[in-house]
């Protein structure tokens, strides 16, 4: 097997420009993704945690090529997907799809199951039509529905179902890339673990590289092989999952990490932030944390710091500068 990562992001950036005055000029702008990278292995999964509004999403769609990144590589397989133009980046398409939030959303009112989930098949002439109805009968029972679903409509299904449908499709040209999108967010509790449990099944079974976004630590925990937490649109820790839950090493992970809800004797101390977190149109100077750290030093509000690996080598990486 190759060693080497199957996507590898460098110094990812989204920054989107704010107009004003009389002629509707660029007056500032909006870093929404600011210098973010990290790999992610073949078979394995990548965790990306944080508050509403950080950022997570949008790096989500530029890594699918949903959003035209300002700054950066995204390298899948070795390609620079950045660098292709929409023809190109058709043929890539089938090795990389996305589950998104909204399972309603997502799908079309006017299709069938079947329709949506035969649309990639058909999209890439893949195979007979009779293998393509094959295929999705198939898929419709990795996840879990019947064939007889082929024939209804979304609005037909629960939310849960919904979602299946949409992983179904995900599915359809047995892509080595998957994008998760908050993908149980918008689900009943009741089903989230179903949901949850199916996507980490499939993703193992079949050698998927995941990336999983979300804004739930406890979420993020049962899926993740490592973990990347983001703040204001940039990284600020990286570490394998074990280590982010155990000994989390930024103020704001440990934040993040004490409102998990704990079972039996294990509890741990809830750390309250204070304020609201800063617009992203106007960042606090120095570590855009600062201004809610419980930890904040003079050197905090002056200097950025910069995430730097830390520890034995593969034992992650921060940016604070408690660990100069």
């Amino acid at each position: 097997m190759n060693a080497g990562p199957l996507v590898e992001v460098r110094g990812l950036s989204k920054y989107f420009p704010i107009h004003g005055g009389l002629f509707r000029r660029v007056v500032a702008e909006l870093k929404a993704v600011d210098d973010v990278s990290f790999v992610i292995h073949a078979g394995r999964t990548f965790g990306l945690v944080g508050e509403s509004g950080c950022g997570k999403s949008t790096l989500g769609r530029m890594l699918l090529r949903l959003q035209e990144p300002t700054a950066g590589q995204v390298l899948f397989a070795g390609e620079d997907l950045t660098r292709l133009n929409r023809y190109q980046m058709l043929a890539w398409r089938q090795r990389i799809q996305a589950v998104f939030q909204d399972p309603y959303g997502s799908l079309s009112p006017r299709r069938t199951v079947g329709q949506t989930v035969r649309e990639p098949l058909d999209l890439h002439r893949v195979g007979t039509p009779a293998e393509r109805q094959q295929r999705v009968d198939e898929l419709l029972a990795v996840v879990g529905l019947s064939a007889q679903a082929a024939h209804r409509y979304p609005h037909e299904f629960s939310g849960g179902q919904r979602q299946r449908i949409g992983i179904a499709r995900a599915l359809a040209l047995n892509p080595q890339f998957l994008v998760a999108d908050e993908p149980v967010s918008a689900l009943d509790v009741s089903v989230q673990s179903q949901v949850l449990n199916l996507i980490v099944h499939l993703q193992r079974e079949r050698g998927i590289a995941l990336l999983f976004i979300s804004h739930d630590l406890a979420v993020v925990q049962h899926v993740s092989d490592d973990i990347g937490v983001m703040y204001l649109g940039r990284l600020v820790e990286l570490a394998p999952a074990g280590q982010i839950l155990t000994a989390p090493r930024h103020p704001y992970t440990e934040a993040l990490l004490s409102a998990v809800p704990q079972l039996g004797e294990r509890t741990r101390s809830r750390i309250v932030l204070s304020g609201e977190i800063p617009s992203p149109r106007n960042p606090p100077t120095g570590c855009a944390f600062h201004t809610r750290c419980p930890k904040v030093m003079a050197e905090c509000r002056l200097v950025r710091p910069v995430l730097r690996n830390i520890g034995e080598e593969g034992t992650g990486a921060v940016a604070c500068h408690l660990y100069p």
